[in-house]
């Protein structure tokens, strides 16, 4: 019995040690592929609608305005129902109906109420992978982030075209790509965009460069190994657009082509919120084939 509980415990010993190897080896392995980011963006999620006034409802309150079904009722039972008396009845009723319905959810055409309060969105995400070779494009990015105006809808929308843009215009470096449409109502969108945000930068080591919301950010990276080559840029557009847009499934260079273009040409009254996110950002970190393997299984050959 005591020579079971021994070899227990010796066990035990090697199985802790194991783990303590195992824990300070992948923190060394970690602080070699220390690799830069970098990121551009902002917006949120609130529905302008909610605060907005109703077009064509009940201005005056509970009792005021021929829209507001209570202002009928002081001409029930007072002098009959003369034909001006019957027009006005009629179109109230009318108005009324149809206000009951938009508010419920049916019909599409009114400009607040609850039927626009939660309006359907989508967050894209289109993901490419670029061989290293493509140093003009961490320029492209690095000077937007440098002079963008990410504090506006107008200036995120430009955020947008131009990340594309800069994508589109390196199509002979292109080795890999993603899309994903993810339609849902303006509630969870937010939660899904800040969930896909996060787990790409969340496979960077160090933020390098930022603007996000008039808020810039640049330091110094601390470095990475000088012994691996750089082999590929990743570069990740996010996008929550109110309404439903549908990107292609990457096949080809041509479903890239056609999902950037699409995201690009979102305007700014339709743009919830933006983030283009990059990696390396710093001058001489690496990304190296094993790490895209890591870090983005996911990504298909183009």
């Amino acid at each position: 019995m005591f020579q079971n509980l021994n070899w227990k415990r010796l066990l035990k010993s090697i199985v802790l040690v194991s783990l303590a190897f195992i824990f300070v080896f992948a923190d060394a392995s970690d602080a070699l592929a220390r690799r830069s980011g970098g990121r551009i963006g902002g917006g949120g999620f609130g529905s302008p609608s909610r605060s907005a006034p109703s077009q064509g409802g009940n201005r005056g309150g509970p009792g005021g305005g021929i829209g507001g079904f209570p202002f009928l009722l002081p001409f029930f039972g007072f002098g009959g129902f003369g034909s001006i008396f019957t027009i006005l009845i009629f179109f109230a009723i009318a108005n009324f109906l149809v206000r009951s319905f938009q508010n419920a959810g049916f019909g599409g055409g009114g400009n607040g109420g609850v039927a626009t309060a939660n309006p359907k969105v989508t967050v894209a995400k289109t993901q490419v992978g670029l061989l290293a070779d493509a140093k003009e494009l961490q320029k492209e990015l690095n000077d937007l982030a440098q002079r963008a105006d990410t504090g506006t809808a107008s200036g995120r929308a430009k955020v947008l075209q131009e990340g594309t843009l800069a994508l589109l215009r390196h199509p002979e470096y292109w080795v890999y790509a993603k899309t994903e449409s993810n339609i849902s109502q303006l509630e969870s969108a937010e939660a899904e965009f800040n969930r896909l945000a996060l787990s790409e930068r969340s496979k960077y080591s160090e933020e390098t460069l930022s603007n996000v919301e008039s808020q810039f950010s640049r330091r110094e990276s601390e470095g990475g190994s000088e012994e691996a080559p750089a082999e590929y840029i990743v570069v990740t557009v996010l996008a929550g657009i109110q309404g439903k847009l549908n990107l292609p499934e990457i096949k080809d260079p041509d479903d890239l082509r056609q999902a950037l273009r699409q995201l690009g040409s979102t305007g700014s009254e339709n743009l919830l919120a933006v983030e283009v996110i990059w990696t390396p950002q710093a001058e001489g970190d690496t990304l190296s084939n094993d790490d895209l393997l890591a870090a983005y299984p996911d990504l298909k050959r183009l």
